[in-house]
């Protein structure tokens, strides 16, 4: 070996290059060692994204038990407030007072129908004078009343804002309309004696004819102890008290005239008042009533004015406070309304 220095020198570099190619191909890390790593690796990234996914969820978890929690404790704190009472109280208030009104309504639309019927008002020889038939009245307002406080206790009791606005618009225009009519009539004094006068004497005209309007004129005439419009003279409009009548009430006023109807206090004389218009001043004083039913109805007015215009507020008062009701329940379904649209977009 010693005489070939070039060999050894060629042996050595070959042995040299293939220890560097065998260095260059071999991994630094081994395929064991990678596949250890790498399940290690993703073991340690699962488990990472495990904690976090858990620590946000949770945190999602918590934030919406908060909030379904604030929504519970609004919820239960409005249901336990005073408020919330007193809304209930004013609810059913409403709803029973306007079930009572509706009742009363529809009893007097039965009773002006059934006064209708009764006459044969709707027959053809008596459809003429319907207009001025005092059950027609009682029908048109037992109608409004009903249908106004149907309204009223059907939005209340479920809650349906069209119909309480609805109802409480109708009242608050009543409210304005009475309150008008109120003014006028004060204004007006003198022309309602007038407006009176030609009441009466139209009454007086159909005594016989419609038993609504004689009993209306019984009574007043009864109550107040006066006879005929201005005198009893006044019945001479009739045709059946007319001088010139042939029947036996000719020249006669009806018994409600009568300063004692009743014989012995037991049965009504129909005959009291025949032949009194013949008779003066003096002579009929001691059988009839002689003053006349205008000034006895102004009198009553003007005696019981205090007692008027006390009915008059109350009834105004009453209505006023349907409407602050009305109002108020309308407050409290608009505020649940929206409590409760809060409370399904914290669902979400």
């Amino acid at each position: 070996m010693g005489r070939f220095p070039s060999f050894r020198r060629f042996l050595f570099f070959w042995e040299q290059r293939n220890h560097f190619q065998n260095g260059e191909n071999k991994p630094l890390i081994s395929k064991g060692d990678v596949r250890n790593a790498e399940a290690a690796s993703s073991v340690s990234y699962l488990g990472t994204q495990d904690s976090s996914g858990s620590q946000t969820s949770s945190t999602l978890s918590s934030h919406e038990d908060s909030t379904r929690a604030s929504s519970r404790n609004i919820f239960t704190s409005r249901a336990l407030s005073p408020s919330s009472w007193s809304d209930y109280i004013f609810k059913y208030l409403l709803v029973t007072s306007n079930l009572l009104f509706t009742v009363l309504g529809l009893v007097t639309l039965v009773v002006g129908l059934w006064g209708l019927i009764n006459k044969e008002s709707f027959a053809q020889e008596k459809i003429s004078g319907i207009g001025t038939d005092p059950m027609l009245l009682f029908c048109f307002l037992g109608l409004v009343l009903a249908l106004l406080s149907l309204m009223g206790c059907v939005g209340a009791l479920r809650e349906n804002m069209c119909l309480l606005q609805t109802f409480s618009a109708a009242v608050l225009v009543l409210v304005v309309v009475q309150v008008l009519v109120a003014v006028v009539l004060y204004s007006l004094q003198g022309q309602i004696v007038e407006y009176l006068r030609s009441g009466m004497l139209a009454a007086m005209v159909r005594y016989q004819d419609d038993l609504d309007l004689r009993f209306i004129t019984d009574e007043i005439q009864t109550g107040l102890q006066c006879c005929g419009a201005d005198t009893y003279r006044d019945w001479e409009i009739n045709v059946y008290f007319n001088c010139s009548a042939p029947g036996v009430q000719a020249c006669g006023v009806p018994p409600s005239c009568c300063i004692d109807p009743l014989e012995n206090g037991t049965v009504w004389n129909s005959q009291c008042g025949v032949g009194a218009q013949q008779l003066d001043e003096f002579s009929a004083q001691s059988v009839i009533f002689l003053g006349g039913c205008l000034g006895s109805i102004w009198r009553w007015i003007e005696q019981h004015s205090g007692v008027i215009v006390t009915a008059v507020i109350i009834v105004l008062g009453v209505q006023i406070l349907t409407l602050f009701i009305t109002a108020r329940l309308l407050q409290s379904i608009r505020w649940s309304r929206a409590q409760h649209d809060v409370y399904l977009q914290s669902l979400q």
